[in-house]
This record gives C-alpha cells, structure tokens and sequence, in this order.
C-alpha cells in the first residue's frame, strides 16, 4: 500500500514557478513509476510528467509536449519523494495536480494503483 500527499500549489503570476511535492509511503518507493497529472474543472485529466524506474540507478523521465522545458520532474528516494518545479508559469497551468504512483510502469498513464488528494495551482495573468 502506498499513500500519497502533495504539496505546494498556490498562487503565482504568469511566467513565476512553484515546486510541488509528492510525498510517498512505502520500503520500496524506488522502483515505483510516478507522475504528475493535472485536472481543472469541466476538462479531463491529462498526464504532465513522470520518473519511472529502467534499472540501476537510472530513471527514465517523459514529459507531456505542453510543458516540455518548462517543468522538470525529480525524485528523492531516500526522503520518498518527488518533486515538480515548474517554470515559466502560463495561466492555462491552472489546475489541480494529482500524484500517481504504480509498481508496475505501463499502468502509470492509464489506470495508476494510487493517487493523491491534489494540490491546486493558480496561474494568474
């Protein structure tokens, strides 16, 4: 079982940044994929970014193209957690940002084991 919790949504002006974080539970957080996903309302949830284990001490990272240099997923494992600096912040960033998680990669972008609550960002024009 792994529990969720992010962190770090708010208020920010166009073109500022903001760090959330995504706090997990769980011995073997390491070789879990995690992402970010993000929601506003009456809009589908779509994927921003995720870190998923490919062996070693290598973590292969993949961005959806609308925050593509402008966002950076990272993960602490010894803390259990990752993070999303986000950059360059537009007005349509607006959103709640859920966390995933999944052991098992190819589920992380369809049908994640364990979500968040969310944390809800405001890009203000």
């Amino acid at each position: 079982q792994v529990q969720l919790v992010e962190s770090g949504g708010g208020l920010v002006q166009a073109g500022g940044s903001l760090r959330l974080s995504c706090a997990a539970s769980g011995r073997t957080f390491s070789r879990y994929a995690v992402g970010w996903f993000r929601q506003d309302p009456g809009k589908e949830r779509e994927f921003v970014a995720s870190t998923r284990w490919s062996g070693g001490s290598v973590y292969f990272l993949d961005y959806a193209d609308s925050v593509k240099g402008r966002f950076t997923i990272s993960r602490d494992n010894a803390k259990n957690a990752v993070y999303l600096q986000m950059s360059s912040l537009k007005p349509e960033d607006t959103a709640v940002y859920y966390c995933a998680a999944d052991l098992d990669s190819s589920r992380l972008r369809t049908m994640p084991n364990y979500w968040g609550r969310g944390t809800q960002v405001i890009v203000s024009s």
